[in-house]
């Protein structure tokens, strides 16, 4: 977005002064608290000497990476000038830079680094999701390739795969030198089944020593410029269904580095709505080398749900950076827009729209947060209650952001006008990049599915349910009404997950998915809400944000209030 001057001597005309957004780290009225109650003063302290100095390249050359990369999307030259296939994706230099900012700042790398949790404990994953929060809006969509590393590491780390696997390929994907950092690509839909994976026809042929041969074609392959891709092959000899899938690790180029691997071939690039600076291919597979992750003949569908949950809360960092980003250049705009004689910012309505945007920011960040949060103590502590309760967390948190991602998208948008459809103001990326975060990781009705069955098999709304009720009483104390409207919103969860187990297969309980999950999200974001609410370390201005978030939010979610005139005196508090 450019600033121009606001009067054109030349031409005589006026033109929109556009001023850029503030400092993505200190101008947040979440951000800070949050990693203050989450981490304690000391680790405060420490995590901001890795924040500060990215939310300053954020403002600078990360800024003009990502606008470079935006504009220059990726190219296949399938052949060389000589006639042999090569299947190169060229990507512009702004999508270097962009991968070489996020290993230099270790944003798939923190939460592995030995030094990170000596330094935050299950921390660290809290710290990574600052990192993310900060970076991700306008990388260009570089978030995609790091998310699907950080699942590709998180699965390479279990001990059930193959040492000399791990070793081969774990340390390059948490470098932080970036001439020695890799990406992965993650290959596992194929058109004629998409999220069914029972349909999946890709099989997995031992080569001997260790190794095996992939065939089948992948037609939605993100990340396809990376050095490797983990993908889902049937075995040879196994059934049908998808439990019986492995998880293969399939090198994308050949021992130089620059020729594809054999038997891989790309037979396009997409065309896609946005993420457009994202290489996504379709990728055939002849006989392609490949090593497993893990024993290909036991559980490969559960090991590589490790992945999947990762990269289901990158996603979940993804809409709630979005849509923090976009309020920022919405209130921007909004300070030097004039209307009706003075600022847009000053006109109550508008003013009432941008504070409702900000409570629904507020809850999709202390969401995604929290999911972050969880998977930190299940990595590092073990702890069997952080990972019961993430069980039900990662599809609410990856679901709910999604959706309420497009819908402020869709906002911000028309906070601009006309201008805010005119492409080469960068607004309209805001609408088409945030309309893949429902889509990617599994759209919002398989993710409804994947609640309703944790908690009907794994009873994985208790321990939701358990922290509603304790911000309830917590709540108590300094505001009754929002106590009572969460004491009757976990009395009628209770309710309505009695009648769906009593029949989990029927019409009423797979038909009301959706409806059973995105209650049970706008009730655990009210819980958190209230939790940073009420937490005693907060400075004065922090806990009066805080208190308006939940406020508003109770409000908005759990009553289906109209929150306008209070969302209006509290703007400046929520943006």
């Amino acid at each position: 977005m450019a600033t121009p001057q606001a009067f054109d001597g030349a031409t005589d005309r006026y033109v929109q002064v556009v001023p850029p957004p503030a400092e993505p780290y200190g101008s947040d009225p979440l951000l800070r608290p949050w990693l203050a109650r989450q981490l304690g003063t000391a680790g405060l302290d420490r995590a901001e000497q890795r924040l500060r100095p990215l939310a300053a390249e954020v403002t600078g050359p990360l800024r003009a990476a990502h606008h470079q990369a935006e504009a220059n999307p990726p190219r296949l030259v399938r052949y060389d000038a000589w006639g042999a296939r090569v299947d190169r994706i060229e990507t512009p230099a702004g999508w270097r830079e962009l991968g070489a900012a996020a290993a230099r700042h270790a944003v798939v790398a923190l939460p592995y680094l030995p030094r990170a949790r000596d330094t935050w404990g299950a921390g660290a994953r809290v710290v990574q999701h600052a990192l993310l929060h900060l970076y991700g809006p306008e990388s260009a969509t570089f978030t995609c390739p790091v998310a699907m590393s950080d699942g590709a590491a998180a699965l390479l780390s279990l001990p059930e795969v193959d040492a000399s696997v791990r070793d081969a390929w774990l340390p390059r994907l948490l470098s932080t030198d970036p001439e020695r950092a890799i990406t992965s690509g993650q290959w596992m839909t194929e058109s004629q089944g998409g999220s069914d994976l029972s349909t999946s026809s890709t099989t997995a042929t031992p080569a001997g020593a260790g190794g095996w041969r992939l065939t089948g074609e992948k037609w939605f392959c993100s990340a396809a410029d990376a050095a490797m891709a983990v993908t889902l092959a049937r075995p040879e000899g196994a059934g049908p269904g998808s439990r019986v899938l492995a998880p293969f690790l399939v090198p994308r180029y050949a021992a130089d580095g620059v020729l594809p691997a054999p038997g891989v071939r790309i037979h396009r690039l997409k065309e896609k709505l946005g993420t457009r600076a994202v290489p996504t291919a379709e990728i055939g597979l002849r006989d392609a080398n490949a090593v497993p992750l893990g024993d290909p003949a036991g559980a490969g569908l559960v090991r590589a749900m490790t992945l999947v949950v990762v990269t289901r809360l990158h996603n979940a960092a993804a809409a709630a950076a979005g849509m923090r980003r976009g309020l920022a250049y919405a209130k921007a705009y909004a300070t030097a827009r004039g209307v009706a004689g003075g600022p847009l910012a000053a006109s109550p309505l508008h003013r009432a729209t941008l504070g409702t945007l900000g409570v629904d920011t507020a809850g999709a960040f202390v969401l995604a947060g929290h999911a972050f949060a969880l998977l930190g103590r299940v990595e590092v502590g073990a702890d069997p209650e952080a990972a019961a309760e993430l069980r039900a967390v990662a599809p609410l948190a990856k679901l709910f952001t999604g959706r309420l991602a497009v819908a402020v998208a869709t906002e911000y948008v028309e906070c601009f006008g006309g201008a805010g459809y005119v492409e080469d103001t960068g607004v309209p990326r805001l609408l088409r990049d945030a309309q893949v975060l429902p889509i990617w990781e599994g759209t919002t009705n398989v993710l409804a599915l994947d609640v309703l069955r944790a908690v009907v098999r794994e009873d994985a709304a208790r321990p939701v349910l358990r922290r509603v009720a304790a911000a309830a009483d917590a709540a108590r104390a300094v505001a009754p009404a929002l106590a009572d409207d969460l004491a009757r919103t976990a009395g009628a969860l209770r309710d309505a997950l009695g009648e769906v187990a009593a029949d989990p297969a029927g019409v009423p309980a797979r038909a009301g998915a959706r409806d059973l999950a995105m209650r049970l999200a706008a009730a655990l974001t009210a819980a958190l809400l209230v939790e940073q609410a009420t937490h005693a370390r907060q400075d004065a201005a922090a806990a009066d944000t805080a208190r308006e978030a939940a406020r508003l939010w109770i409000r908005r979610w759990l009553r289906r209030e109209d929150i306008a005139v209070d969302a209006h005196h509290a703007m400046d508090l929520l943006t």
